[in-house]
């Protein structure tokens, strides 16, 4: 009878200190790439429940390899299992399927037992991470500046678009009111306060700039 429970509760092999260990080691790390993911975010907008899928997916990535590792058949079932799982989110931008493919990958050092391996690689990458976004911050970004006015005021607008940074027409929309352009360009945050000087432009009726996330040929 001992040996049918030692065979069905896996007592032989089943060590309740390190599942807790490893779970915890996942939700430290997973909450060091939370923080770097928050930190390092310049999309449009910030969502915190993909933030914290994260969190729960290296916890849980941990969890499934350490399974898979003590379990041949379980294993098989598992690959099995996960085969026919269909995400059906869509990730816009590339560097959140980046993020999701490091948690998992820290999960899976975690479950493994690379405990020291999956301190060292998290913090490494974090720092990366950290140097790269402070790079981009100080470097100028590419945004839409949508201008809304009479046609009138066309060769002054034109004047004062062709003084801007790597400017370049995207779409002309006639209106009944007036015309729209839309122009793509690169400036830095802190160099943005043009845009109230088409407001001074007599005939201009609104201007927009908009944080641009496309690509950009430099």
């Amino acid at each position: 009878m001992a040996e049918f429970f030692s065979y069905v509760f896996h007592m032989n092999t089943f060590q309740p200190w390190l599942t807790v260990f490893t779970v915890f080691v996942g939700l430290a790390l997973g909450l060091f790439i939370f923080l770097i993911y928050k930190v390092t975010f310049t999309g449009v907008l910030y969502s915190r429940s993909y933030n914290l899928s994260l969190v729960m997916l290296t916890m849980v990535s941990s969890l499934v390899i350490m399974f898979m590792s003590n379990n041949v058949k379980l294993s098989l079932g598992m690959v099995g299992a996960l085969s026919i799982v269909r995400f059906r989110t869509a990730i816009k931008d590339p560097i959140d399927t980046v993020f999701m493919f490091w948690a998992i990958a820290v999960g899976i050092a975690c479950g493994a037992q690379y405990f020291i391996e999956a301190i060292i690689g998290t913090f490494l990458i974090g720092i990366i991470m950290l140097i790269l976004c402070s790079i981009k911050k100080n470097a100028a970004l590419p945004f839409l500046l949508i201008i809304h006015y009479d046609p009138a005021a066309n060769g002054q607008i034109r004047k004062m678009v062709a003084q801007l940074p790597h400017a370049r027409l995207k779409s002309r929309t006639e209106q009944r009111d007036g015309v729209e352009l839309a122009i793509e360009l690169r400036v830095r945050d802190n160099e943005t306060g043009f845009v109230s000087k088409f407001m001074q432009v007599e005939g201009v009726y609104d201007a927009t700039l908009i944080a641009h996330q496309g690509d950009m040929i430099s």
